[in-house]
């Protein structure tokens, strides 16, 4: 497996996670602007955000209210 690389297009504001160098043979949808690459074999190759400013944003916060929610007051 090669060493996996992060890429951020800003100005279509798209984050692409490619785990390996292998081609992309098919995708599935996983959930509204994302998607998982897969290779021949069926196998997670990369995943790729659509507006992923937003969705870190809004998974971060979620996240850290999650965790600060359940910090004893």
């Amino acid at each position: 497996m090669n060493k996996p690389q992060l890429a951020y297009f800003e100005k279509e504001d798209i984050l692409h996670l490619k785990i390996t160098d292998e081609e992309e043979a098919g995708s599935i949808e996983l959930g509204p602007d994302i998607t998982a690459e897969l290779n021949k074999k069926g196998e997670l190759i990369g995943i790729e955000i659509l507006n992923a400013s937003q969705f870190l944003r809004d998974t971060l916060l979620e996240s850290v209210q999650e965790r600060m929610a359940a910090l004893p007051r």
